[in-house]
């Protein structure tokens, strides 16, 4: 009689062979203070629904009864959290008590309705290491059968997407950060396109404001603000270093080193909450970096999430948002050296442009005055002269005339500079006209010893062109 009551008691908990910790949990408890009473009383469908659980290596629970008393394997701990081990064996309704508004009617559609249910990735903000926590979970409730085919409870098999969904805003919101500053020209425009990036993640960034400082000065000024008015109490316009404020500017600055401000609620009755119903309780003051020796510091002071700790994950996000906005400064910051360089540049320019105009006006108007006497003294006066003489005066008009065409390039280049330069087309029989223009250096080429040979064909029809201008490319070819 001994052997076959032990073979009947061990029958009875075959069921919970294996499963780890917590299948050594359930031989040990002692169902019969629960709605389930003793293990050897269990119906066939419960042992059933339990070992499947037991066997499997995804998260996931069973809940029995009226009472949804709730078993969970060891793939589920992680889940339960801080409630683990007492969360066995007690009614869902208590183990899941802040999230029943949420989970209950989907448990009492699945009960009464024998009716399955599906969430993907919903949002619960769960309490299971001692404080409200942003959580986010595919699963869904399948009603089981009991012995005599009605309901009798609900397995459920969980996906924790928590993790997936908060990289995934953070990776887009760093993206877009990176994005749509990537143009800004100035300090204004870097810091009011970042506030107005920040927007976007109203999760992990309840408000944000972003701060300059201004060495001179020695305090910072408000450069953008994200989900909070800039005439509230917590977004001062400018502060000085040396001033008390709730924000450490100063020992952020100093230290080059982020600063966590708790308590909020001591300091202000009220901030802006992004997509929670609760005021964020803490925030974050962080560095902007410089860029080089001139470059533009800052300070990023976000809020938190009130269902988030402040970890390590969360911490790296920050500082990657504070490095993208220093590096949209940064960019700022070179695009502003460049236009002034540019602006440098381009003075120096117009002034070498001024320079040359007013430098021909001068040469051109003694030189005018010069070869006018010259010509009419070479005209009048020529069989006069001794052939000594005038060949003499002779080579001071030559000289003059190149002088005074090296004066006229370069009022023409101070006029192309200036953009005064306006053309004036005609007709032309450019054949015609080029060899003419080519035909003047021809005697001071053979004087030279060498040969001008000028082939220009008829072109069919005549060439609109500036005489003036045209006039410059033979003459410059020739006389180089």
């Amino acid at each position: 009689m001994k052997n076959e009551s032990t073979l009947a008691s061990n029958a009875d908990v075959n069921f919970l062979i294996g499963g780890g910790e917590m299948g050594a949990r359930m031989r040990e408890y002692d169902w019969s203070k629960t709605s389930l009473g003793p293990t050897q009383q269990w119906p066939q469908s419960l042992k059933t629904a339990v070992r499947i659980m037991l066997t499997c290596r995804q998260p996931m629970f069973v809940w029995w009864g009226e009472e949804l008393i709730n078993l969970y394997n060891d793939a589920y701990k992680p889940i339960v959290g801080g409630k683990h081990p007492e969360a066995l064996g007690q009614p869902a309704s208590y183990v899941w008590r802040e999230i029943w508004d949420q989970v209950g009617p989907r448990a009492e559609s699945a009960m009464l309705k024998n009716e399955g249910t599906y969430d993907e990735a919903l949002l619960l903000i769960m309490e299971r290491n001692g404080y409200p926590e942003e959580t986010y979970y595919t699963f869904s409730y399948s009603p089981v059968p009991n012995d005599q085919g009605d309901t009798g409870g609900i397995i459920c098999a969980n996906i924790e997407d928590t993790q997936r969904i908060i990289s995934e805003r953070q990776l887009a919101l760093l993206r877009e950060l990176a994005a749509r500053t990537a143009d800004a020209r100035t300090f204004d425009e870097a810091c009011t396109l970042s506030a107005s990036c920040l927007e976007s993640n109203p999760y992990d960034l309840p408000f944000a404001m972003i701060y300059l400082v201004d060495p001179d000065k020695q305090q910072v000024f408000l450069a953008g603000t994200c989900r909070i008015e800039q005439n509230h109490v917590a977004v001062p316009e400018t502060v000085a270093l040396d001033a008390d404020c709730v924000w450490p500017f100063a020992e952020v600055i100093k230290t080059h080193q982020a600063k966590l401000i708790s308590d909020l609620e001591v300091f202000f009755s009220s901030l802006p909450c992004g997509v929670w119903q609760r005021s964020p309780h803490q925030a974050i003051a962080v560095p902007i970096a410089p860029s080089g020796q001139t470059g533009k510091a800052g300070i990023l002071i976000a809020g938190l999430n009130p269902f988030r700790l402040f970890d390590d994950n969360y911490q790296g996000f920050i500082d990657l948002v504070a490095a993208q906005i220093a590096a949209s400064i940064a960019n700022a910051q070179a695009y502003e050296e460049e236009r002034k360089r540019a602006e440098a540049l381009a003075e120096i320019d117009r002034a070498k442009t001024v320079f040359f105009s007013n430098v021909s006006h001068e040469f051109r108007t003694p030189l005018t005055l010069m070869l006018g006497p010259l010509e009419d003294s070479l005209t009048t006066c020529a069989t006069l002269l001794p052939a000594k003489e005038r060949e003499q005066l002779e080579m001071v008009q030559r000289n003059g005339l190149r002088l005074l065409k090296l004066v006229n390039s370069l009022l023409d280049f101070s006029r192309i500079e200036a953009g005064r330069v306006e053309a004036s087309y005609q007709p032309t029989n450019l054949a015609t006209f080029t060899a003419e223009l080519a035909s003047v250096f021809r005697s001071a080429v053979e004087r030279a010893g060498m040969q001008l040979s000028v082939n220009c064909p008829s072109l069919p029809a005549p060439v609109y062109v500036d005489p003036e201008m045209w006039e410059k490319i033979p003459d410059y070819l020739i006389s180089i």
